[in-house]
């Protein structure tokens, strides 16, 4: 997703690459329209499905590479011929491009991103921010703690992205990290419709963030989704320390305690920011009757 395409516009401003991109499909297919891969000399970001039809496509970008065409389009049956049995069809086109593209194709492959705002930078925090960070999200990363994110993070944070190094770049592009004292003094300046996810060093931090998030919603309504760490006992004792600070029950109902996806218990950070992260990815799925 993001990193792939990070990842991808970052090489390509030193070096020229061919951008295979699926522009239709029939029938069944391993990647839908607007899937892509950009193929260099000696390296490859994304994918469009793999098997035979993602080699033969490498080796007809290559072939673009080194005789310099122009833009193309094939028109690939999945059948016997390839080893494939989907049956569909997919049709790719094939697009030179090089370092003077690169703002236009940030542009293009860039969709918008959705506003999320993750407070805790512990164990589990820094688990979400890697899984998060190749995720459409634009994430904000809040702490009260001074030296508390990756030197990485950090320093991209703290340049603005300017003079940045490759690592710091592949790591940041759409993270930030944010020192906040109080830290639910952040909250205030939260993107609308962001998503919230609490989880700091600190219970009483967590509260005050709770509060805060229940404040805005209950003037702006436009924090969709605020999920706090824990388990169903802490979140009780919350309810009633946040009922004593007037919230409602309907108000209350709005927080999502525990987080993460029902059906995965495991405790790990990295177990835990899987299925936290699979949660938000299903918050904008339609409905099914």
């Amino acid at each position: 997703m993001n990193h792939h395409k990070n990842s991808f516009l970052q090489r390509l401003s030193s070096e020229p690459a061919v951008l295979v991109q699926v522009v239709a499909t029939e029938g069944s297919v391993p990647r839908e329209a607007g899937t892509w891969m950009a193929v260099f000399t000696e390296a490859v970001v994304g994918t469009i499905g793999g098997g035979h039809v993602e080699h033969q496509a490498m080796a007809t970008a290559r072939a673009h590479l080194k005789h310099g065409q122009g833009v193309t389009v094939n028109r690939v049956v999945l059948g016997p011929s390839l080893g494939q049995c989907c049956g569909g069809v997919m049709t790719l086109q094939f697009e030179p491009v090089g370092p003077a593209d690169v703002a236009a194709l940030r542009r293009r492959l860039f969709t918008k991103l959705q506003a999320l705002a993750l407070f805790g930078g512990g164990h589990v925090g820094h688990a979400l921010v890697e899984v998060l960070s190749r995720l459409p999200f634009d994430l904000t990363w809040i702490d009260s703690r001074e030296g508390i994110f990756p030197d990485e993070l950090a320093n991209f944070s703290a340049l603005g992205g300017q003079g940045a190094t490759r690592s710091e770049r592949a790591w940041g592009l759409n993270v930030r990290c944010e020192h906040s004292e109080p830290v639910q003094g952040a909250v205030r300046e939260l993107a609308p419709q962001s998503r919230v996810l609490i989880m700091s060093f600190s219970h009483a931090e967590d509260l005050d963030i709770v509060a805060e998030c229940l404040k805005r919603q209950r003037e702006k309504g436009d924090l969709p989704y605020i999920g706090l760490i824990g388990s169903k006992t802490k979140w009780a004792t919350f309810r009633h320390r946040l009922q004593a600070r007037g919230f409602s029950d309907e108000e209350l109902a709005h927080v999502t305690s525990p987080i993460g996806l029902p059906g995965i218990d495991g405790k790990e950070p990295e177990v835990i920011a899987v299925a936290v992260a699979a949660q938000l990815l299903l918050l904008d799925l339609p409905e099914t009757a």
